[in-house]
């Protein structure tokens, strides 16, 4: 058997799984696809303005534990097979991209989907956990300054690089590729944003509220 074919099969699992979409498959059992809903995009945020907070919990969770599964499968395929592997990468990295780019461009759904963000994250919670606090800290402080989803989850994916670089606990290609592959698949976000007209979440912004309200003290 050629030593690349147990990574290879690992790598077509991951992204399979990556292409259960968490808001078509809900979207389905309601009769509703989700893509011809608000944004059009299948993920977490554009669920919870259509459908409700229910819904979108729904979503992240399948979103989140697809990445996490890719990323044990992966975890368990290096341990069994990897030591005739002729690649000396982890292979859990490039499964926890693999799932990723499967929700962005999911094989059972036209390759059409959502961007990725909640499954690295369910992916990270297995192969790179102490990262998660970092991001969930800016991602939260952000939001809840600006009120911008896709501008929070860009910069939470910013900071990966320098924790890799800082700590040296996860390679460095993974943390500049996960942030580039963010970047793209919210290039969207990042326009509207520049443009003025980036939808945003008022309610989340409670600095700027806490600080109206000092201000009518």
């Amino acid at each position: 058997m050629s030593p690349y074919f147990p990574l290879l099969m690992t790598l077509v699992v991951a992204y399979l799984l990556g292409s259960v979409s968490g808001s078509l498959f809900l979207g389905r059992r309601r009769g509703v696809d989700i893509r011809t809903q608000g944004s059009g995009n299948a993920g977490g945020t554009n669920a919870f303005r259509t459908m409700g907070w229910r819904f979108a919990l729904g979503v992240v969770l399948i979103d989140m534990g697809k990445g996490a599964l890719a990323a044990g499968v992966a975890v368990w395929a290096q341990t069994r097979w990897g030591g005739n592997s002729a690649i000396a990468l982890d292979w859990a990295w490039l499964a926890a991209l693999l799932a990723a780019v499967g929700h962005t461009w999911p094989v059972y759904h036209g390759f059409r989907g959502g961007k990725g963000a909640g499954t690295l994250i369910g992916a990270l919670c297995v192969i790179w956990p102490t990262a998660l606090m970092p991001c969930l800290i800016v991602w939260l402080l952000v939001l809840t300054m600006t009120g911008f989803v896709g501008l929070s989850t860009v910069l939470a994916a910013g900071i990966l690089p320098v924790l890799a670089w800082v700590r040296g606990d996860a390679p460095l290609w993974f943390a500049l590729v996960a942030l580039g592959f963010i970047l793209f698949t919210h290039r969207s976000n990042l326009l509207r944003l520049a443009r003025g007209n980036e939808h945003r979440f008022a309610r989340v912004r409670i600095w700027h509220h806490a600080w109206r309200y000092l201000q009518g003290h």
